[in-house]
């Protein structure tokens, strides 16, 4: 029955079948696993950061395109403004009168930087402003003194600067209006005219832009390499987890998942093998409680039956039988309620302890072994000290001691009982006078149904559970029983238990 329920899962699970590299194929749909929904949210991140990155990168950069070309048109308008204010006219020595004279001697004295242009304009009566500029090649499509629209617009505007923006490129510009010479009314109207071109400047600013996009996309491909690694050798025990969950048997609970380093993955692995642990012992307790029952129980079962089957009409005979079955039926009651009392013994609260005076303690076992037997009991020596165990069990597991040693001497001979302590360590020792155990059954002896081949006499009908359940009992205090020698002969059993530290 245990088997089947182990194999339901496998077979008729609706989530599909788990291989041993922690891939899920669903009937119904398609999971995405955390490998790659971490390496998804990582590469979203780095994305948005690296974008967020090129992109403010690029903003700073026009803005000092900005910042640049608004000081450079501001230095030229000023230099043409002090030029105007306090500029001579090399010809005559004397401050300039004409427009036309101002604007060509100030534009012979100035070099303009590759991206500028520095006009002249003169309004002449019925057609286009007249310019005077300085001649060179400009690295742009369409400059400022071969658009005549463009110098239209630019002459005609109220305002000192402004942006103008063309099918041929953007235009950043500042006017200074040369103030009216001379005494006549038909003096012509004129302006000095600071155009610059951010085409390349602006394109500068692409090309590290795109730079940036390049090499964003080279990073994030890194990144993919190397956080699919980094994610795989992260997850790598999460999928031994899924993986042995998966490879789970009745038969088969032995797997456990390697541990390495200290962080929370090791523990996650730590606590898996921990809950394995406790599975295995769980089901070896199981199938030994089986075992053990379906060994043990067999032969009374069959004596009951044998009895039973060929039981006559006699009173006497019937009579008989039925204490030969009850007395049967007694000893396969008390086989199960050790057997049960042993499969207990690998839970949590298979012992509770408390806070117990080991004197107080040590003398109630005394007063309840000595209506064991008739033998000679003493009270050796009890130990002042208030420890922390399990009284009742402790109390179960010395008395067991003791009927062992009532087993195993005669009337008069001599048990003794006490208790002593020695640093953190406390011990409960039943002392008898009788043959003693041999070396070689000294281990034997504390297994299920053994007996030693040197018990003679042994008056007890047990199965041969008795000790199995004083070791249970000690190993759930967290020590164990040892057995040796009783000076003039016999054997000595001993509870070795460590005090709990607060």
């Amino acid at each position: 029955m245990t088997t089947t329920r182990a194999r339901t899962p496998r077979t008729t699970a609706p989530t599909g079948t788990t291989d041993a590299t922690g891939t899920t194929a669903d009937r119904g749909r398609r999971r995405l696993s955390a490998r790659v929904r971490i390496l998804l949210w990582l590469l979203f991140v780095m994305a948005v950061a690296l974008t967020s990155v090129a992109a403010t990168t690029r903003s700073f950069l026009l803005r000092d395109v900005d910042h640049r070309s608004n000081g450079l048109l501001a230095q030229e308008s000023g230099e043409f403004a002090a030029f105007e204010e306090r500029g001579l006219d090399p010809e005559t020595g004397r401050p300039f009168t004409e427009p036309d004279r101002l604007l060509k001697v100030f534009l012979e004295r100035q070099y303009a930087d590759p991206d500028e242009e520095l006009i002249g304009l003169v309004a002449r009566p019925g057609g286009d402003p007249a310019q005077f500029i300085q001649p060179r090649d400009l690295p742009v499509a369409l400059p400022l003194h071969r658009d005549a629209d463009a110098r239209r617009r630019i002459f005609d505007s109220p305002d000192p600067s402004g942006v103008l923006h063309r099918p041929e490129g953007e235009i950043r510009w500042a006017k200074v209006a040369v103030a009216r010479h001379g005494d006549g009314d038909g003096d012509p109207e004129a302006a000095f005219v600071v155009a610059f071109h951010p085409e390349r400047e602006v394109a500068r600013v692409d090309e590290v832009f795109q730079v940036l996009l390049a090499i964003s996309g080279v990073a994030l491909l890194l990144t993919t390499g190397i956080g699919w690694a980094v994610a795989g050798r992260i997850l790598q025990p999460v999928r031994l987890v899924r993986t042995a969950a998966a490879q789970l048997t009745e038969q088969d609970l032995t797997r456990r998942i390697p541990v390495r380093g200290h962080d929370d993955i090791a523990a996650l692995a730590e606590t898996f093998n921990a809950m394995l642990d406790r599975l295995e012992r769980a089901f070896a307790a199981q199938r030994q409680f089986v075992d053990d029952a379906g060994h043990e129980l067999r032969t009374p079962i069959t004596i009951v039956r044998g009895h039973l089957e060929l039981m006559g009409d006699d009173p006497a005979e019937r009579e008989e039988t039925v204490r030969l079955v009850t007395d049967e039926l007694d000893r396969m009651s008390r086989i199960v309620e050790d057997l049960l009392l042993l499969a207990k013994a690998e839970r949590p609260d298979f012992v509770t302890p408390e806070r117990v005076q080991l004197a107080e303690l040590t003398a109630d076992v005394y007063v309840k072994a000595r209506t064991l037997g008739d033998r000679d009991w003493q009270l050796t020596e009890t130990a002042d000290r208030e420890t922390e165990l399990d009284p009742q069990r402790i109390t179960q597991a010395m008395v067991q001691l003791a009927q062992n040693a009532v087993q195993h001497t005669t009337p008069g001979q001599t048990i003794r009982i006490g208790s002593r302590a020695e640093g953190s360590r406390v011990e409960l020792y039943v002392a008898d006078s009788g043959p003693g155990v041999r070396p070689h059954d000294r281990e034997l002896i504390f297994e299920r149904f053994r007996r030693g081949t040197s018990r003679r006499g042994a008056r007890g009908s047990g199965a041969g559970l008795g000790l199995s359940i004083v070791k249970a009992i000690a190993e759930g205090h967290g020590g164990q029983v040892r057995l040796h020698d009783t000076e003039g002969g016999g054997a000595t059993f001993v509870l070795t238990l460590e005090e709990a530290r607060g």
